[in-house]
């Protein structure tokens, strides 16, 4: 997939597009992927634009939700989804205040597009002035194919970013895998070295760093860890392990039948399924003896 960082493009082959800022690529987002690919005649191409950052961040510094998906991983699923462009762009003063007709008239002669995909609620252009009906009135004066997609439902609710989120924070993964489709929810990271508790207690762990994203809520999980290709059974503790003291929030995952050391390596975790709240222990002993308990989550007997 070519990305471009600015509304340019040099090739002169037609392109359909995608327009939207498609956090989490959701399933109904993945609807939009696959009437965008529908649209698409050959020798044309297949683009999608979006927003390398949360237009909140520009507009209410500090309003910005946690994404469901960092900028790598929102790349990705778009590559996987299909799409031969990607216009990664920085939401700025520039985009900001574009008219909705500006906006419009950049997709149409800088862009070259020949069709255009949204949700029925996308809206564009300086306060966000423009909506479908804008935009299929413009598009069709200049013979652009357009088409507004309804939103994707789940139990009589809309599919949407927001309502992830509210589950991921809610520990409620499985919901929010179901909605989110494909692989569902991740936590991706490079392994960092942690302060050894985990040796100690028998359960080495492998210290993920946070990334950039929701974060589900505080707790044991179940989980599936993919290293180096391969899945392997694991437990992750998401908090700040107040049975030390507390301290900055951290995510660390123990590795069924796993031994290596794998500091600085990506450690991939998936599947996430709620266990237990983390609590305090009257001592470290019955922590480790909660933490045999915890095994059968994975599949282990407990015993203790």
């Amino acid at each position: 997939m070519r990305i471009h960082h600015e509304l340019v493009r040099e090739s002169e082959r037609p392109l359909v597009l995608a327009v939207g800022f498609f956090d989490g690529f959701h399933r109904g987002h993945r609807e939009i992927a696959r009437a965008t690919l529908r649209l698409r005649r050959p020798g044309w191409r297949c683009g999608i634009l979006t927003f390398a950052d949360h237009p909140a961040a520009h507009l209410r510094p500090g309003t910005e939700p946690p994404l469901l998906s960092t900028p790598q991983e929102r790349l990705t699923l778009f590559a996987g989804a299909g799409f031969e462009e990607c216009f990664f762009v920085t939401f700025d003063d520039a985009i900001a205040t574009l008219s909705p007709r500006a906006f419009l008239e950049i997709l149409v002669r800088r862009l070259g597009v020949r069709g255009v995909v949204v949700g029925k609620t996308f809206r564009f252009g300086h306060k966000r002035a423009g909506d479908v009906d804008v935009m299929a009135e413009f598009l069709a004066g200049h013979g652009v194919a357009f088409v507004a997609l309804t939103p994707v439902e789940e139990d009589g609710e809309r599919v949407s970013s927001t309502r992830i989120r509210a589950l991921i924070r809610d520990g409620e993964l499985s919901r929010a895998d179901r909605l989110l489709g494909g692989t569902g929810y991740e936590i991706r990271g490079p392994v960092e070295i942690g302060a050894g508790r985990g040796h100690a207690l028998g359960f080495p762990t492998a210290n993920v760093r946070i990334p950039a994203k929701v974060l589900p809520k505080d707790g044991v999980y179940s989980a599936v860890a993919r290293y180096d290709g391969r899945d392997y059974a694991a437990l992750v503790s998401i908090g700040t392990n107040p049975q030390f003291g507390g301290g900055e929030r951290r995510v660390e995952a123990w590795l069924r039948d796993f031994t290596q050391a794998i500091y600085g390596r990506e450690l991939a975790l998936r599947d996430l399924r709620y266990v237990r709240e983390q609590r305090l222990f009257a001592d470290v002993g019955e922590l480790r003896k909660q933490m045999q308990f915890d095994l059968a989550a994975v599949g282990y007997p407990s015993y203790g």
